[in-house]
């Protein structure tokens, strides 16, 4: 049986207005993510995942930032149409978020108790004796050392790992029917980092909670996700199920960061082959594939025409003109 469709992002645009330009952070970008499910947002710095988050927050700041074009439809109803308020009471209550920097996202001069307090009182009805219990469970939950001391801190206060791990108590704290988490573990060290994700996932498999994990560690959309998007330059360029990403790529750019990741089964003497050169001026992109500087597989069409997603496997899709030399390995003469 079908899960029912929880989020449809169609043609989103988000633009940011700068001196150097128009910066198209997110450009024309699609996907659907179903209930319970857990979706892989992968790519470098600068793609335009954490941009893509926010705009379904409706966080893109403004200006310089602006959605420009697309719909985003939550449980059947579009949040760009909404009005401000309506969308606070879905922000917390029915879409969580774990931003990745702490510090910023986090006020200064609340405590962590009063800030987790808050979306309890606030969308759950909670008094502040049943929220403040509710918090310190939380705190437990996520591995905050002495909760109950804890609620009483500022910010400055503890590390940046706790910060993070207030951030995500937060954000799990209504048990959302989505689930962002954007690098929400940078902060943390390895085992409390699996220590999180499990409590993530567990939360998923209990109550149907979905998830959008956006990331660099392609190891952990490997253990956790479902379906991967990969984005690049604003767009997504190859999207489909995990196995299927990851067995067999159809663009030049996932075929990159997966021989960037070392794996156990590697020769002790074989190097990584990291991708060359770096990601394009948003402001300023080249009129054919924004990949094509650094792709291995290019032809003299690609500097021209940039491909649209097209179905390359079963629920596969991907946007280049050569996917089919790609999943051949055979590279072409760069351009």
């Amino acid at each position: 049986m079908t899960a029912e469709t929880l989020l449809d992002v169609k043609n989103l645009s988000t633009h940011f207005r700068t001196r150097l330009g128009v910066i198209k952070a997110v450009d024309n970008v699609s996907f659907v993510l179903h209930e319970g499910e857990t979706l892989g947002l992968v790519g470098e710095s600068g793609c335009g995942k954490s941009v893509t988050a926010l705009s379904i927050m409706r966080l893109v700041p403004s200006p310089p930032g602006r959605i420009v074009a697309g719909k985003i439809i939550f449980r059947g109803q579009d949040l760009l149409t909404m009005s401000e308020q309506e969308v606070r009471n879905v922000r917390g209550r029915d879409i969580g978020m774990i931003f990745q920097e702490p510090m910023t996202s986090l006020n200064p001069v609340l405590t962590i108790g009063r800030q987790l307090r808050e979306p309890l009182e606030l969308h759950l009805g909670m008094t502040k004796n049943q929220a403040l219990r509710k918090s310190t469970e939380l705190l437990q939950l996520v591995g905050m050392p002495d909760p109950e001391t804890r609620l009483n801190s500022f910010p400055h206060q503890i590390s940046g790992g706790q910060r993070q791990r207030v951030m995500i108590a937060m954000a799990l704290s209504c048990e959302p029917t989505l689930l962002i988490a954007d690098e929400a573990t940078s902060a943390l060290d390895v085992t409390i980092q699996a220590q999180i994700l499990e409590i993530i996932k567990d939360l998923t498999d209990r109550i149907g909670t979905a998830v959008i994990i956006i990331t660099h560690n392609l190891g952990v959309v490997a253990r956790y996700a479902d379906t991967v998007n990969v984005m690049y330059a604003g767009r997504i360029r190859e999207t489909g199920s995990l196995d299927s990403v990851y067995k067999d790529p159809k663009h030049p750019y996932t075929v990159g960061l997966l021989n960037s990741v070392p794996t156990l089964d590697l020769d002790a003497d074989a190097r990584l082959e990291p991708i060359r050169g770096e990601i394009p001026n948003l402001a300023d992109l080249p009129p054919g594939c924004a990949f094509v500087d650094r792709c291995d597989y290019a032809v003299q069409r690609c500097q021209e025409e940039d491909p649209e997603l097209v179905e390359v496997g079963d629920l596969h899709y991907g946007a280049c003109w050569e996917h089919e030399r790609v999943a051949r390995n055979l590279p072409g003469v760069t351009v």
